[in-house]
């Protein structure tokens, strides 16, 4: 019998910057498809460091929440909290990925149920979207296993891969969420 075991969320510090190379390096032909173009030197040890500290930053301006997405002591994924908007709106952006090796496990399902639990408890956001290719239906799976509904089709919505993508826009609100 296997048991699987739990993830947890910890915010990003540059202590991971290895750990978190490691895991783009080795997941870069995975997530090119889904990916924005990324710098040369992204794909570097110095590159997310700068990645990694300027998420640090953007927490402290309380615009950003990145955190590693963790199995025992080992870094298997990111997931963050990006864009967040105060005022009438109350809302942030939810993005993640996975190291393929831990795929179908429902890692990726939990980690954004405990960031909507972050964004919901502790930030007291109103709302949280994200967008994903129609193609991409493992993610949409994820989304709708957390409990985001389907809002509409953005066409042309990011530039992924060099391409203007069109993205199915999902959302959960704090009236929704099932804590």
């Amino acid at each position: 019998m296997t048991i699987k075991q739990s993830i947890y969320l910890k915010p990003l510090e540059l202590a991971d910057a290895e750990a978190m190379l490691v895991l783009r390096l080795s997941n870069q032909a995975l997530l090119q498809p889904v990916d924005p173009v990324r710098p040369d030197n992204f794909f570097t040890l110095e590159g997310q460091q700068e990645h990694i500290s300027l998420g640090i930053q953007k927490q402290a301006e309380a615009a950003s929440y990145p955190f590693g997405i963790m199995l025992g002591q080992q870094l298997i994924g990111r997931i963050e909290l990006s864009n967040v908007v105060r005022g009438p709106f109350q809302n942030a952006n939810v993005g993640y990925f996975l190291n393929r090796a831990h795929h179908g496990n429902g890692y990726v399902s939990e980690a954004v149920r405990l960031v909507a639990a972050y964004a919901f408890e502790q930030l007291g956001l109103h709302r949280l979207q994200a967008g994903v290719m129609p193609r991409n239906t493992p993610s949409i799976r994820v989304l709708e296993r957390a409990g985001f509904r389907q809002e509409g089709l953005a066409l042309r919505y990011l530039q992924i891969n060099g391409v203007w993508e069109d993205h199915l826009l999902f959302a959960l609100t704090a009236e929704e969420y099932e804590s």
